[in-house]
Parts: C-alpha cells; structure tokens; sequence
C-alpha cells in the first residue's frame, strides 16, 4: 500500500562518511527527506569542530569508527552491506587506501550507489592530492578575484568571503544525483558510481561570472564597467570609496538610506512593470514623466531604431537619467523606515527589502513561520533554530519541520537500525540475476518539461535537467517582460539545450496550445509565487485535470514549507542576500555589498529545484503519486549560509569574518602577499609545529605577533615557491587564480563532449553561437557518474525559433500555426536579433 504521507526517500539507507561540509550537507539533505543516514567520524571526532555539525548530522545516527583497525574497518563494510549509498568526502584515493574501495564494493553489490565529493576532481593529475580547504578550492577557482565591478573601482583585490559557495552547489548536486541514480536503479536494478568535485560544483555555480561573449554591444555595459575602461586606458588608479562608488550604480539595483537610519536595497531594473511601481510607490513618477521621462516601446530592437534614448525598465540607465532617478529615489527613501519600505514594496509587488543581518533573518516573523527556520533540540546546544529543507512537497512539507536531533549510537545500534529498515521496505526494483547490464543512457532520457520560468533560478534548473538527456520546452510570452540584458543575455547560459517557443497563454488560443502542451509532459515548471497559481490555472487541481500524473514544481522568492507572511512577496537573488545578511557580511554592517558572483543564491535555487524534480520523479515511479515539489531563494540562502544561519541561547556572537577589508577567517586562515604576488595560507593553531618546518617560516612558533611574522615571511619569495614548500608539508595553500587564467587555460572549441575527462576545469568556445557572438562557457561537468550519460547540450537558441515545431508536435497545422503567428497569439523572435545591437 502507498503511503502519500511517508516522505519520498523513506526506506533508503545511506552511510556517510563525510566531512567538512559538502558531504554531511548531501547527506542531511537526503535524511531531511527521509532516508536513514549513519553518519561515522573518526576516533578524534569531525574534521570540522563547529556548532554547524549539530545542523549537518541532523536526523542521523551517529558513530566513530577508526577505519585504520581491523575491527573499525570491519565495521564500517558492515554497514556498508546494508546500505543503498555510500558517500565520502575525502581526498581522491584516501577511501581505498582504508580498505573501502567502491569500485571493488560494486563489483559484489552492483546496485550500490557511491558518492565521492573531493575538493578538486580525482583526474586533475595537478590538485588532487592537495588539501582542498574550501577557501583552497574558492582561491583556485578565481572566486576570490571575480568579485564584481565594485571590488575592481575600489581597487580590493584578491577579496575574501567566508560563505561556503562551492560546498553549497556541490550539496544540491550531489544529492540530486544521487536520487537520479535511485531513479535509474528503480528501473534497472543497477546503482551507479558518482564524483562531484566541489571545484566542478563552484565552477557551474558561478557561470555566470565565467563566461564571455565576444564583442559583446555597449548597451550592455554599466557605468561601472565604463569607469573601469576609462581607468584602465588612462591609467587611472582603481581607488573609489564605497560612497563615490553608489553614484556608479544603476538606481533602480542599489542601496538607499532610510528614516530610521537603517538600509533598502532596491532591485528592479530590466523590468518596465517593476521599476513605474516602484517609482509610483515612491510618489515620484508623475513628476519624472513631467520632466521628460523617455518610454521606448520595444527594447528588443537596434538601439538605432529606438525612438528615444532610453526608458525604464532597461539595465543600464544612461548616467544622465541614473543621475536624474537616483536623486529623486534616495530623498523619497529618507521618508519611511527600512521596515515601512519593505512592507510597501512587498505588498505592491516591487522586488526590493530592507538589508538586515543573518541573525535577525534566522529569528525573523516570516522565516520562522514559513519554516525556513525550524527548531531543533541538539544534545549539545538544547533548543536551536537551523535552516529548514531546501526542497519539499507541498503535500507534506510539514513532516519536514521537525528534524529529529542527531543521536550518538553503538555500532550494535547502527547496523540493526540499517536492518530494521531493510526488512520494513518493499523492494520493487530489479534484483539478483535480474539487475541489467549498464546502458549507457542518460538518468532521464524520455522525460518532457514544460520550462515556464525567467530570469536565473528557475530556466537554470531547467537546463540542469537537460544534461541527463530531458527533453525541456521553453515557453515565453510573444511580448517580452523583461529587457535584453536579463531577458536574453542570461539565456545563453539559462536556456541551453532547449527547444524555445513563444505563445500568448493570456488568450483563448494560446491557452489551448498550452494545454495541449502540460497533455504532452511529464512535467511542468515555474518560477512565480502561490498567489499567482489559480490565475494561472497551474494549482493542482487545474493542473490534472488537464493532465492526471503531470508532476509540478515551482520556485519563488521568499516561499517556505508553510505560509508566512511575506510567502508572496517577489523579488530576486539580490532581495535575499539583503535581507539574509550576507551583503551586511560581504560589505560590512554599515556598508552592505552585493555578493558579486552573479546568481550567488539563483544557480543554486536551480540545483535545489533540480534535486527536488528528481525526487519527485523518483517517487513517482516507486508509488505511482503525482506531486508538487518546491525551493526558494530564501532556502538556498540558508544552505550558502550554514556556517552561520543558526541561533540558541549561549551561542557565540555573530561576528564571522565581514567588510571588503577583511583578508581571511584568522591570521592562519588568511591572504599574504608574496614576493610577486598574492597566497591564501589555510591552516590552524594544531599546524604551527608543522608550519616551523617550512623553511622560511622556522620562527612562527616563537612570534609574538603570527600576522605581523607572516606578512613579513611571505614576502620574502615568490608565490610559486611557498605553495610548493606548504603543499610538500601538506599544509591548506592556494594561489587565487582568476576566472579568465582558468578559461584561457582550460577553453577548447566546443566538441560535443562534457569535459568530465579534463579534471577540474573545463569551458567550451562555441564560435558560431545561434547569437551571432563567439562565446566561451563552463561545461556541464561537475556530476560524473561512471555508467549513466551526461549529454553535452547544445547552446541556447533564440526565442521563438522552435516555435513551429513545438507547435506542430501537439497536432497543429501548419496553417493554424501560421495564423496563430500572423495574429501574434504565436511568435517567432521578440527582435530582429538574438541579442539586440
């Protein structure tokens, strides 16, 4: 009998061998959703002695095995026999050297599913073997020298920033593959041997950052980055203050002072609707419109063809109407408080929020009854508020909501927990003699999706999808909502492997052919908030009623397991890194900062999405429910925030390292400048013995000041050689790269493959772009399976230009398609350009 109230993953063993966080974070999130988890540490206790541990190791059991005896060794492949899936989170090689080789262990166990999550790639012949700290593996993949426009004016360079980026992609990564690995063995008996590199994982993460379009059109250009170019041409130093800078920002995505002293970050741009509410909220629209305020009607044509030199809702303003807008903004914000603002705009459906710190977002009204925080009662720390799930189902979110603390247990314990539940579930996969042959296909080869979203989280889990061979139809308006910048610019990454067609679903006609379409999927996806569900006709009932079975999922802003009360307030990646405090963290408190990596929260909203459709897939097949699976930004934030996104009484002050000043965690963790250069040591106070034996560093031990002795050591040679001393005493270092030296390093002619045999880093040039532009981006690379096919989609194709045969493929004619066009319920470009000139 099924059971639609048993979460999805219930009766799936998993032992896990993680630590730091990417691994016990996957983990965690396969126990949120119901799986049985036992986690092992070594004799000494985690790697990483932090209170987070108590938010990683949650609904686990918990043991210490010291796999270096017999007896823990024994142990351990004891209850690995019992289990579906293993994970580990170590240095490439380090497992088998214990005596737990996964290769050998599904040889005997082929429907076993390993998971390996190393720093850097187990074929990267050059990093392997290095200790990859997160800030290691952040520093080598150019995350700690892309920090945006802002950081270059200011002449900040390389930046620090304690969020966990790479561990929190490679967690929504690896868990979403192990669930699609679940899926395929539900159909073939077969499991599935996976490596996600967390240098893979922050490599997709920050794609946005990484990739380029050749002789890309001014229009696309901000102030900044013209400043930037002046600069640089007129060797000008990079020297702006945070407060000279604000003038070089677009006004409708920047800072403003409020009433009570206290900030608003304003995001709209690139949306004509958003930024006149926002101006009309703001009581000075009328008189902007008295003043001369352009409105170009189509901002997908030429720039030579508009018939005036700007209009809101493009990004960027030019300097003349920035200067204009901005001025009238920062007076009309100094009339209500932050709070006052963030309810006017949320309520008038403008993206903006007040910038608060991350303990005010984990103790927040809305967080707390949304359940994006919930309460758990630690062993250790009593009653403490931690993220809540990063995916649910709307049906039974609830069970969610109250994690069952972390246990300690015996190994007795452990094993019979893994057997107890053995016994209770119901195998319906293939078994035995039964198990087929691996395939060679993709996890997801014959699934249809119906892509309903825009701008970046919503279209990039989409496109997660199609690397596993789903078929995704990309479904827009014939009229555009969003300007070139955000609506096709961030296509060339969002929209790849996509069939793309643009349908008016507002009219009668349209509607049908949407209809049609959710009849030919097996799933439909959006980005938008609940209100907007029964309009839309994309509630649960509208929705089987047209097709029964059709899966669901949606992504929003502020959404939560429950209601709250800012569920249907909208806005994007920016709102939640104001209000969640990572830009009062990245900036400073008194200056807040936009965490410069473009898509910081999206791109892993889109994996969060993308591990949710999985499991809603998986559930599928295994009890025949259809279901509707959901993520937010809000939730995506608390996963990048999980070092820090938790509060008890008796905890230590929120004071993690912030400011664009800041160099590192602590005067061992922490950038020096070398002889020509820049080194980002890794280590602890347990290192300083072993830091003594470097040669140049003999003193440290004796130091009264180890910044002071540090600063002066380093310089006294050349980067090259203290990674080489620290990597040989094998100490956490890095070099801190930029994102353009691993593009120039690791760039080949796109050649139909994913470079998942190129170790670390792999991007593809793709010089006939359907764009008109060459463009270089990263692979599709980070999750590597050994027997499932991951498919090298193809670049991302204009708008509308599948129009006909998406159409077609629901029983039009090619008369009634050419009607549908001529009358504009159907389209074939929103320009006459891909990226309009």
């Amino acid at each position: 009998m099924n059971n639609n109230n048993q979460l999805p993953l219930t009766g799936v063993r998993v032992v896990d061998f993680g630590q730091q966080i990417a691994g016990p974070a996957a983990a965690m999130t396969l126990a949120d959703l119901g799986a049985t988890v036992i986690h092992i540490d070594p004799p000494q206790g985690p790697q990483w002695n932090h209170p987070a541990n108590a938010i990683l190791n949650r609904n686990k059991s918990c043991l210490s095995l010291d796999l270096k005896t017999r007896s823990g060794l024994e142990q351990a492949l004891s209850l690995i026999e019992q289990a579906d899936i293993v994970i580990e989170s170590f240095r490439p090689g380090v497992m088998q050297r214990l005596g737990i080789d996964f290769e050998q262990l599904r040889a005997e166990r082929p429907e076993l599913i390993t998971l390996s999550v190393p720093g850097f790639a187990s074929n990267d012949e050059l990093r392997r073997e290095w200790k990859a700290t997160e800030a290691v593996v952040a520093a080598t993949s150019g995350a700690f020298t892309d920090m945006g426009f802002n950081r270059v004016l200011m002449g900040i360079e390389p930046s620090f920033s304690p969020l966990p980026l790479g561990s929190s992609y490679a967690t929504t990564l690896a868990a979403g593959s192990v669930v699609l690995a679940l899926l395929e063995r539900e159909k073939t008996g077969r499991g599935d041997s996976i490596e996600v590199p967390v240098s893979a994982a922050l490599m997709e993460g920050l794609s946005y950052n990484s990739y380029v379009v050749d002789g890309l059109p001014d229009r696309y250009k901000t102030m900044r980055e013209h400043e930037i170019e002046y600069r640089k041409a007129n060797n000008i130093k990079m020297d702006l203050t945070y407060e000279d800078l604000q003038e070089y920002l677009d006004p409708f995505y920047r800072t403003y002072e409020c009433a009570d002293g206290r900030k608003f970050y304003c995001v709209c741009p690139s949306h004509r609707n958003h930024a006149k509410r926002a101006l009309q909220v703001l009581g000075i629209y009328d008189e902007l419109v008295a003043e001369g305020l352009p409105d170009v009607k189509d901002l997908h044509q030429p720039i030579a063809e508009w018939e005036g030199e700007t209009s809101i809702g493009v990004y960027p303003l030019p300097k003349k109407w920035a200067d204009i807008i901005s001025a009238k903004m920062k007076k009309a914000f100094l009339t209500k408080t932050s709070e006052e603002w963030g309810v006017a705009f949320g309520e008038g459906q403008i993206p903006g929020a007040p910038h608060r710190t991350t303990q005010e977002w984990v103790n927040d009204e809305h967080t707390n009854a949304a359940g994006l925080i919930v309460e758990v009662d630690d062993p250790e720390y009593g009653l403490m508020k931690q993220p809540g799930p990063f995916t649910w189902f709307e049906h039974n979110a609830g069970q969610m909501l109250t994690p069952r603390p972390r246990k300690k247990v015996s190994f007795d314990e452990a094993l019979a927990e893994l057997k107890s539940v053995a016994q209770a579930d119901t195998v319906t996969r293939p078994v035995g003699n039964a198990i087929q042959p691996a395939s060679g296909k993709g996890w997801l080869d014959g699934l249809r999706v119906l892509d309903l979203t825009n701008v970046i989280a919503g279209p990039h889990s989409g496109a997660f999808l199609s690397r596993f061979g789903a078929e995704v139809i990309k479904l827009d308006p014939v009229t555009p909502l969003y300007d070139p910048l955000i609506g096709t610019l961030f296509s060339f990454q969002t929209d790849m492997g996509k069939k793309k067609a643009l349908v008016d679903i507002t009219t009668t006609e349209g509607r049908e052919a949407f209809n049609r379409l959710v009849r030919s999927v097996d799933l439909v996806l959006i980005n938008a908030p609940s209100r907007q569900m029964i309009p839309l006709g994309l509630d649960h009932d509208s929705l089987q009623a047209i097709n029964p079975g059709v899966l669901f999922c949606r992504l929003d802003c502020l959404g939560g397991p429950r209601p709250g009360p800012k569920t249907n307030y909208i806005g994007y990646d920016d709102i939640i890194q104001a209000n969640s405090g990572i830009m009062s963290r990245f900036g400073g408190p008194d200056t807040p900062e936009e965490h410069a990596h473009l898509g910081t929260l999206d791109v892993n909203c889109g994996f969060a999405a993308g591990l949710g459709m999985a499991v809603a897939i998986y559930h599928k097949l295994k009890t025949g429910i259809a279901s509707r699976v959901r993520t937010s930004l809000s939730a995506a934030t608390n996963l990048a925030q999980i070092p820090f996104a938790f509060d008890y009484e008796g905890r230590a002050p929120f004071d993690e390292p912030s400011g664009r000043n800041v160099q590192g965690n602590h005067e061992l963790s922490h950038f020096y400048e070398t002889s020509d250069g820049w080194i980002f040591l890794d280590s602890d106070i347990s290192e300083l013995n072993r830091l003594s034996a470097v040669e140049g560093l003999e003193q440290i031990t004796q130091a009264e000041c180890i910044s002071d002795y540090l600063t002066t050591a380093f310089k006294q040679a050349a980067t090259a050689y203290w990674i080489d001393v620290l990597h040989s005493a094998d100490i956490a270092a890095a070099e801190p790269n930029s994102i353009e030296t691993l593009r120039d390093q690791y760039s080949r002619v796109a050649d139909g493959c994913v470079g998942i045999d190129r170790g670390s880093y792999a991007f593809s040039i793709h010089p006939d772009h359907p764009s008109g532009h060459c463009l270089t981006q990263i692979d599709h690379y980070a999750i590597r399976p050994v027997e499932a096919r991951i498919k090298a989609v193809s670049p991302a194709e204009s708008f509308g230009h599948s129009t006909r045969e998406v159409l077609s493929s629901v029983g039009y004619s090619e008369i009634e398609i050419e009607s549908m066009i001529e009358r504009k319920i159907a389209g074939l470009a929103w320009g006459k350009e891909f990226l309009p000139s």
